[in-house]
């Protein structure tokens, strides 16, 4: 689209950027030759990184990039860092860089913009030099080729390089986007204190839009807690929040009032807050359950209220028509118009409804992103009346969203995609029903298996993913987490990787916390669609490990029973201990909040667990492990009786845990 600002058809304007840093002000500041050694500082060759020798590995940066090869051995990050930052740096990205450079180490950034051009002393000079900015300067550029980077033929929106060798780190961004996202991966090339891992890399988004919906049934996320998936979102690079919260009165039945000023602030802090982590706030208005299609005065109180939003700062746009009926109107006008309700005549209704808004509203806005919008069909790939009507008739700026081949689809694949984009006539914007939990098959569940069964090269369908999260916003950042992942690179996601990724996030790198983590996402690893079928199994971790020991007990010799015993005591020590480990090192008051009634379950069920381990022992050691046995069910018993925290999910029930395998195995294990 040749109004917006930059080649990305789907994204917006940033917020103000620093000064600019031309070409002359870089070489004033020596950023392209050798500094001097500080006195008292060792110089910032390639160094090695703990242990004194070369990093056996690159770490794990996620998403994964398109483009990533070693640089040879660690950098020294010395206490003292220069910072230049360039073309297009703004404020966020700085300090994103800045607590890097911290937390490997540095703790003094002298930090040079164009208003602060002159060289440092000699005496003060730092031994190691990181310049950020544009990759269209060319002293950026020549600064990227010289520590071993590459300069893209293409600029992808929001793509950026980023090299690090000798005594030089560049991070070149494509954009505004880029130079952050360039941030967001120096964060995690700290491969220790004082060292940071010598890379090239070349990276860019396969999908323009990624993040999340929030469009669940029962409770929704407090302003905290968008607050917080905001600033997440950035570290993850997700550049998509679409607000869409069933309990707004003022989107959805009173979607023609404006709203109090009391929330009219809050959705300003939001605005602001997207906006600072590069997340495009996506105000989403729901007026199908009353609008009058053909009524003038509807149409403007519609564009009246996005208007309100764009005053505000949002300049991303949806209309939501979903969950509503077709076969009735509501008002005798739009009878009139279109004739008797169905399939047709609902499609031409909201064609023109979309139409007015995209051609009135945000075609009249330069800096307003194309429309969005979720149809009343929004599932499957079959033609139908109303989609031939949207697929001939409905601008083509307007995207589309989808859900896939069912409402909770257990897996999509390119032909599924394809399918779609060929029945709406453009590539449609998947609207992905995981991990959220507000239908019946979802009672007492957390949803934290991997994101997983999309298939690889989606990218060629989709315009974007956004994942319907969770009531419980804090343990949603598991799917979301794979979810930015997989629209970043598709061609390139391990599930498992990213999934581990994850678990070292919320553990703030903790080893402990990170396997603590993972043996508590992997009791809440069943991911059901709306009828019988489960997409995802439950527990498979612990799973194969029952089945393992189970088939050692029942085949194996006294010696080999008592190595399986010893070898699941290790594991159920995990699993048991768990609980407490999570609440010591994970230091998000949310998720443990909102997991408590999953965590201390856990509890109960690990003891459970170790009671029947015991009563093992004492059958292969006396004969008889019916006290063990029977304190083990009664165990069981108490920790299946756990529920719900009333009024924060949608259905209430009864927590489960690794059902259908943990409990089994308890139950089971006297007959083994």
């Amino acid at each position: 689209m040749t109004r917006m600002p930059r080649s990305h058809p789907y994204r917006l304007p940033r917020v103000p950027r620093l000064p600019l840093l031309g070409a002359a002000a870089l070489l004033a500041l020596g950023t392209l030759s050798a500094p001097a050694q500080a006195a008292g500082e060792p110089a910032a060759t390639a160094s090695p990184s703990a242990g004194g020798a070369q990093s056996a590995e690159r770490p794990v940066v996620t998403p994964t990039p398109q483009r990533m090869k070693s640089a040879g051995r660690d950098l020294r990050v010395p206490d003292r860092v220069r910072l230049v930052l360039g073309d297009d740096v703004d404020a966020p990205s700085a300090e994103v860089i800045k607590k890097a450079l911290a937390s490997a180490g540095a703790r003094h950034i002298i930090t040079s913009t164009a208003g602060n051009a002159a060289p440092a002393s000699r005496g003060h000079r730092a031994a190691l030099t990181v310049v950020a900015g544009s990759v269209k300067d060319r002293t950026v550029a020549d600064a990227l080729r010289a520590a071993g980077g590459t300069v893209p033929g293409t600029l992808v929106a929001e793509g950026y390089s980023l090299a690090s060798r000798g005594d030089t780190v560049v991070l070149a961004g494509n954009d505004g986007d880029g130079i952050y996202y360039a941030a967001q991966t120096l964060r995690q090339l700290v491969t220790g204190k004082h060292t940071l891992a010598a890379v090239s890399i070349t990276d860019h988004p396969a999908m323009p839009l990624r993040g999340s919906i929030e469009g669940f049934y029962g409770a929704p996320w407090s302003h905290t807690d968008r607050l917080d998936q905001l600033a997440f979102y950035g570290d993850i690079k997700a550049n998509t929040y679409i607000y869409t919260p069933k309990d707004d009165a003022y989107l959805r039945e009173e979607w023609r009032e404006p709203y109090p000023a009391d929330k009219l602030a809050d959705l300003r802090a939001l605005i602001e807050q997207a906006t600072a982590h590069h997340v495009d706030f996506t105000y989403a208005v729901s007026p199908g359950l009353s609008v009058c299609y053909s009524d003038p005065d509807d149409v403007s109180a519609l564009k009246t209220k996005l208007g309100t939003l764009y005053d505000q700062g949002a300049r991303s746009f949806y209309v939501a028509l979903d969950d509503i009926s077709y076969t009735k109107w509501n008002c005798d006008a739009d009878q009139e118009k279109y004739g008797a309700p169905g399939r047709g005549s609902a499609g031409q209704a909201q064609t023109d409804l979309l139409n007015a808004v995209q051609h009135d509203f945000i075609d009249t806005r330069p800096d307003a992103a194309p429309l969005q919008f979720v149809p009343t069909e929004y599932s499957d790939t079959a033609d139908s009346a109303y989609k031939s009507v949207l697929r001939e008739q409905l601008d083509p700026k307007v995207i589309v969203q989808w859900t896939g081949t069912d409402v909770v689809p257990p897996s999509i694949s390119m032909a599924d995609a394809q399918a779609a984009s060929t029945v709406w006539g453009r590539k449609v914007f998947l609207w992905d029903n995981y991990p959220v939990n507000d239908y019946g098959q979802t009672t007492g569940r957390l949803l934290m298996a991997p994101y997983d069964k999309r298939e690889a090269g989606l990218h060629k369908a989709l315009s974007g993913i956004v994942l319907n999260p969770m009531n419980q916003a804090a343990p949603s950042k598991v799917a979301l987490f794979g979810g930015a992942s997989f629209a970043w690179n598709d061609e390139d996601y391990d599930p498992d990787r990213t999934w581990r990724a994850a678990a070292g996030y919320l553990a703030g790198g903790d080893p402990a916390t990170t396997r603590a983590l993972l043996a508590f996402f992997d009791t809440q690893h069943l991911a059901p669609t709306f009828g019988d079928t489960n997409w995802q199994p439950q527990a498979p971790g612990l799973g194969a490990r029952l089945a393992d020991f189970t088939k050692a007990w029942n085949s194996g010799s006294r010696a080999e029973r008592r190595a399986a015993l010893r070898e699941l005591d290790a594991y159920a020590d995990v699993l048991g201990g768990a609980p407490g480990q999570i609440r010591t090192g994970v230091r998000d008051p949310a998720f443990l909040a909102q997991t408590k009634p999953w965590l201390d379950a856990l509890d109960v069920w690990g003891d459970a667990l170790n009671a029947t381990l015991d009563g093992l022992r004492a059958e292969l050691r006396a004969g008889d492990g019916r006290a063990d046995f029977a304190r083990a069910a009664a165990l069981a018993k108490q920790a299946a009786a756990f529920t719900t925290i009333p009024g924060t999910t949608r259905p209430q029930g009864t927590i489960k845990v690794a059902d259908g395998v943990l409990d089994t195995f308890i139950k089971q294990a006297p007959q083994l």
